[in-house]
Parts: structure tokens; C-alpha cells; sequence
């Protein structure tokens, strides 16, 4: 039985550029600075979200009702 000492190989999750996981590419998982900043830039302009509610009361809403019963 032998072990292939192949580099697994993924596609940058912004272009899709086939990549593989080595220290050729230092922005992994992404192709480069480039998508990873693209990318980081999704996450804060909400572009990219995690589904579901949030558990903390946004503290910048303008519904906060100091009446409101907390968690």
C-alpha cells in the first residue's frame, strides 16, 4: 500500500480557480490576496451569512425598546 504524497487540490471558494493545499499558495483556501480580501469583504457587507436568528439584541437598531424584555 503506498501513500500518495499528492497535495490535495481545491477550488478557491471566490473564482473557483483550481488550487492546491501547499505552501505554492499561502492564501489558502483562496488563489490569492485578492479573493481572500473579495471575500472578507462579502462577510462585512453582510453578502455572505450564517442562516439563522441572532441570540444578542443589536445594540445600533433603532427597535430597541428599553421596555423590551431581554434574554
Amino acid at each position: 500500500m503506498s501513500k500518495s504524497k499528492e497535495a490535495p487540490s481545491l477550488n478557491c471558494p471566490t473564482c473557483k480557480k483550481p488550487i492546491e493545499w501547499s505552501d505554492k499558495f499561502p492564501f489558502k483556501p483562496f488563489c490569492s490576496e485578492r479573493c481572500k480580501l473579495i471575500d472578507l469583504g462579502e462577510w462585512a457587507s453582510e453578502g455572505h451569512k450564517i442562516a439563522g436568528e441572532s441570540i444578542y439584541d443589536d445594540v445600533l437598531s433603532d427597535e430597541l425598546d428599553p421596555n423590551k424584555q431581554r434574554h
